[in-house]
């Protein structure tokens, strides 16, 4: 099982800390992934805020596998009618990666990986793009910029090699209308029970979703079913043998649950 927060900088570092203790309780451990925006709307720039950086770096030190998340998390790209139906309907204009050519994406990316490296002292455990939306020319660049672990909605793999290391829809929620959270509890409410084929099943928590109880308590739900039969995992876990990603150890966990992530 592996657990992320997303979104996570000085614009939103009080939901952040205040998830990641809702899920340390919820999972019986520290292992928790997030994803960390270096410069949030361009408005909340995490090299500016040693408040946030001294937080940044504690969580890392805690055993919290730290990832990119884009740059800015605003997509500021004018595309063609898919593209824009995507950007437009399901990220409401945060799919950064999707329209950036290979040079700004590569920057970027490189970018962002030296400013949290320089942060929390250790290697990042990998890149995501906002919304899990890449353009070809983001994918490309993320290819050439090293990085191993990536991820999107249904799989996460090895952007140097191209290999898939995992396979699996993720769970999500939704809180910008009514509808949209009702519809992801109801995804939840599904796939905490059937996804026990996949290698690794994947929960997403944004800042937003704790402002609505009933989705918090969707996924503590979800987590409690999950923990039957799996235990909370590191994404570096599934690196390849080739794969440098640094490994990092959880703090506790229950060891009675199966070898499943």
């Amino acid at each position: 099982m592996l657990a992320s927060i997303h979104d996570v900088g000085p614009l939103f570092c009080r939901e952040a800390a205040l998830i990641a203790d809702t899920l340390r309780r919820s999972l019986n451990s520290s292992c928790l992934a997030m994803l960390v925006v270096p410069n949030h709307w361009g408005r909340a720039p995490i090299s500016e805020d040693k408040q946030f950086q001294v937080q940044l770096r504690h969580w890392a030190n805690e055993g919290v596998e730290m990832f990119v998340h884009g740059w800015f998390h605003k997509d500021s790209y004018q595309h063609g009618w898919l593209n824009d139906l995507k950007a437009r309907h399901f990220t409401n204009r945060e799919g950064e990666f999707l329209g950036l050519d290979e040079e700004t994406a590569y920057q970027r990316i490189v970018d962002g990986r030296s400013l949290v490296e320089d942060i929390i002292g250790r290697p990042i455990a990998g890149f995501v793009a906002p919304a899990w939306l890449y353009g070809a020319p983001a994918k490309r660049a993320l290819q050439n910029s090293g990085i191993r672990i990536a991820e999107d909605h249904f799989r996460i793999w090895d952007p140097l090699t191209g290999q898939t290391l995992s396979s699996s829809p993720v769970i999500s929620w939704a809180t910008r209308t009514w509808i949209r959270a009702q519809s992801s509890k109801a995804f939840a409410a599904v796939a905490r029970h059937t996804l026990g084929a996949f290698s690794a099943v994947r929960l997403a928590v944004h800042p937003s979703d704790c402002t609505n109880p009933s989705v918090m308590a969707s996924i503590s739900q979800t987590i409690e079913i999950l923990k039957t039969s799996r235990i909370p995992g590191h994404y570096g876990e599934l690196g390849s043998p080739s794969s440098p990603v640094q490994k990092v150890s959880c703090l506790k966990h229950n060891a009675n649950q199966n070898e499943h992530a």
